[in-house]
């Protein structure tokens, strides 16, 4: 792999302009991350995956998008499908555990084969927190229930479904952000359960699913392992609880750097994360005097992170030997949106 940048970045619109395909062939993200303002239609989209790949050189380079189902989903009607929210799965689940669990896994091996036909091949899925009473709607019914045996089953099959039709699953948001009480895009979430707890509960779904081959970090604190940092800056979390308890080793990266629950300039930021122990950091607003800030702090992959990055990019070409089937997994979508019984 050419020198290639530690960190994934956004862009303004739905075209790259002149400066963003200067600055990207200048620094050379690892990955490029759409949202709903760089969405028109399906060729638009197809002609952005392209520029951006062709802007750092690099056919295959990751293009990330946050498609979940349900509150989060950046393609919408009537270009694209509309996806269930996870928590859909979990009441079927409550009912009959082998139909939901196909269902996870057609419906997101669906939604995952309309990404790879724009040239995404990375989706920020599945989203592996477990809600408690009390905990703010932020997660909600992005979840796949309240159980964390269901939440790591469901998440399973549906990182399975996005394997199978090339597209690279993110498990998020590592070690949990279930229990939190404030939305870390706006405030610190800080949770005060105590480590044994979240151990047999919180961690337990991210263990199941330890090898993905990317992560996401949480921007919250948990007070009893380290009262001093949230996830995405602390080295103990990272190194004990991530990669150590919970076993993860594939390609960490940082929730967005500039979301306000992290505090300090923006490349202050990216610096504790990197430091911390987080691959990559994720900067998404687009704006490009950030995104030459984030470049500069995040320098280049190199050693551990680079070897990581390597694989999880491999993880994006592997498609299923032998496609679901399409009408099996249409109807199934159809139970799921309300047009009948699984």
């Amino acid at each position: 792999m050419m020198k290639t940048g530690a960190f994934i970045s956004g862009c303004e619109g739905t075209e790259l302009s002149a400066a963003e395909r200067e600055f990207f062939g200048r620094t050379r993200p690892w990955g490029l991350i759409l949202f709903a303002r760089n969405i028109e239609n399906p060729g638009q989209v197809r002609r952005l995956t392209a520029d951006f790949r062709e802007a750092v050189g690099r056919p295959r380079a990751p293009v990330l998008i946050d498609q979940e189902g349900g509150r989060v989903q950046r393609l919408r009607p009537p270009h694209w499908r509309a996806w269930p929210p996870a928590m859909r799965f979990a009441e079927l689940f409550d009912r009959n555990r082998v139909e939901a669990l196909r269902a996870a896994r057609l419906v997101t091996w669906l939604l995952g084969a309309e990404l790879a036909d724009l040239g995404i091949n990375v989706d920020c899925l599945p989203v592996l927190d477990v809600p408690v009473a009390g905990s703010h709607e932020i997660i909600g019914d992005r979840a796949y229930g309240h159980d964390p045996l269901v939440v790591a089953a469901l998440g399973r099959a549906a990182m399975e479904g996005l394997k199978a039709a090339g597209v690279a699953p993110v498990i998020k948001h590592v070690p949990g952000h279930g229990r939190a009480r404030a939305d870390s895009h706006l405030a610190l979430p800080v949770v005060n359960t105590p480590a044994e707890e979240l151990r047999q509960t919180d961690f337990v779904t991210f263990t199941a699913c330890a090898d993905a081959p990317m992560a996401m970090t949480a921007h919250v604190v948990y007070a009893d392992i380290d009262p001093e940092a949230p996830a995405t800056h602390s080295e103990r979390i990272i190194g004990e609880v991530i990669r150590g308890e919970i076993g993860f080793d594939g390609l960490l990266m940082s929730d967005d750097v500039n979301m306000k629950a992290l505090k300090g300039a923006l490349a202050e930021r990216c610096e504790r994360a990197l430091a911390a122990g987080c691959d990559i950091v994720l900067h998404c607003s687009g704006i490009l005097e950030e995104m030459e800030e984030v470049a500069a702090a995040a320098g280049t992959l190199a050693g551990r992170a680079l070897e990581r990055a390597v694989a999880a990019e491999r993880a994006m070409d592997t498609p299923a030997a032998i496609m679901p089937d399409e009408n099996e997994a249409l109807a199934l979508l159809s139970a799921l949106s309300g047009g009948g019984s699984v």
